[in-house]
């Protein structure tokens, strides 16, 4: 769905399994292992289950592709297994154990919401359609920006001693020794 030409989204559904925890203080384990590309909205379905595992399509939420982040994308593209990053929040709620907030293909943006840790930032391969989507809106949009360098003004300011010393002590001769006390 095009909203602009700055910007292009895709719905975008995650798939989490459920395993039993390996310690006694977590007694399951939560992982995101796929995505699926143009999955219709979805709330923690149950998909496939393997004896104790479960694998739920958790959410599909909106991955949008910006104009001026081409260059996160390209750092995501040339990763040896390019990826999605799933940003999840334990909201401590009954009917769903975690709550999908955001997908991303922005390495950067997965690791601003890694920083906080008050989130779960997971890394989901992803497909080769999601890859030759990502890649053909980069290269689109893609713009190298020049490296200027800064030049220095040619303002001495060596030649001027202002500020030096404390302005309490009125001699010229010791200018770092502290200013003493009058008796009086």
């Amino acid at each position: 769905m095009a909203k602009a030409a700055s910007q292009i989204e895709m719905p975008i559904g995650v798939v989490v399994r459920k395993t039993p925890g390996v310690t006694r203080w977590a007694k399951w384990n939560w992982r995101a292992v796929a995505v699926l590309p143009g999955a219709a909205p979805a709330d923690w379905l149950e998909m496939r289950r393997e004896g104790e595992a479960v694998e739920y399509h958790a959410a599909t939420l909106p991955l949008t592709l910006w104009a001026d982040e081409t260059e996160a994308y390209l750092v995501n593209l040339s990763d040896t297994q390019p990826s999605i990053y799933l940003v999840l929040r334990d909201e401590l709620k009954s009917d769903q154990p975690l709550n999908a907030v955001l997908v991303t293909a922005s390495p950067f943006e997965g690791q601003d919401y890694a920083d906080t840790g008050e989130e779960i930032v997971e890394k989901i391969p992803m497909t080769e359609g999601l890859i030759a989507w990502v890649r053909d809106f980069t290269l689109k949009h893609h713009r190298d920006e020049v490296f200027i360098k800064r030049r220095r003004d040619k303002k001495r300011t060596d030649l001027v001693e202002d500020g030096k010393g404390d302005a309490r002590i009125r001699q010229v001769s010791d200018v770092y020794r502290a200013p003493r006390r009058i008796v009086q």
